[in-house]
Parts: C-alpha cells; sequence; structure tokens
C-alpha cells in the first residue's frame, strides 16, 4: 500500500503564520514577551510591548483570498477567548494595571510572499469590535 504525501497539518500552517506574523512586528518595532499563552478558557497567540502598550494579538491565516480576509474569521466569541487568555497571562504577570490592547494579524499565504494586515485595537475587552 502506497501512502499519499500530505501538506503540512493547519496547526503546522497557523504556526508558520504566527511566526511570520510575529516577525512583521518585530520589523514594526513590537518586541515579543511570551507567544501561545492557553487557558481552559482561551488562547493568545503572541502576547507583545508596542512601546509602552502591551499588545495581545490574534494571527490569522489563509492560503487564498477567495473566501475572504483572514481578519474576517474573527468573531465575538473567538475575540473573548482570546480576552479570557490575555485576562490570566496579565493577572499572572502582574500587568492588569498597564495599558492593554488587543490586534489582529491577518496573514495571506496566496503567492511568494505573505501579504500582512495589522489591526491595532480591533476589539475591546469584551470582545466587541472596535471602530
Amino acid at each position: 500500500m502506497t501512502s499519499v504525501p500530505r501538506g503540512p497539518s493547519s496547526r503546522d500552517r497557523g504556526r508558520e503564520a504566527e511566526a511570520l506574523a510575529e516577525g512583521h512586528l518585530a520589523g514594526l518595532g513590537y518586541r515579543t514577551l511570551a507567544r501561545n499563552h492557553a487557558t481552559r478558557r482561551g488562547e493568545v497567540d503572541l502576547i507583545c510591548l508596542d512601546g509602552e502598550v502591551i499588545c495581545f494579538v490574534e494571527v490569522r491565516s489563509r492560503s487564498s483570498a477567495a473566501q475572504g480576509s483572514p481578519l474576517e474569521t474573527v468573531g465575538i466569541a473567538k475575540a473573548r477567548r482570546v480576552v479570557a487568555a490575555a485576562t490570566d497571562w496579565a493577572a499572572r504577570n502582574g500587568a492588569l494595571d498597564r495599558a492593554l490592547r488587543f490586534d489582529v494579524v491577518g496573514v495571506l499565504l496566496d503567492g511568494e510572499a505573505p501579504r500582512f494586515e495589522l489591526v491595532k485595537g480591533a476589539f475591546d475587552a469584551s470582545g466587541r469590535c472596535c471602530p
């Protein structure tokens, strides 16, 4: 029996997108504090400093724009899971009194070079979209 070669799993593609997003953010001056902080209630992909602001960054990726922007995949339920994990990280690291922000990075992997879209303050602490 011959096995059919498989491409990378969605988890592998997600980790690749997170690494690419982290590099992109570093180029914008962000400094990574932590990666993949998970709790029972949620996970946050990247925790970074942008100046003095602690940013909890959700990374979303797509291999094609045919289904829309990767940013469109962050709904209120996902945002609330990020907020839960972020709150846990901030409490554990004595950062609840610091300036906090929730950012989303979309990574489009449909060509030779990835394309990035960053939304600073994409949602608030209730998980609702910010204007």
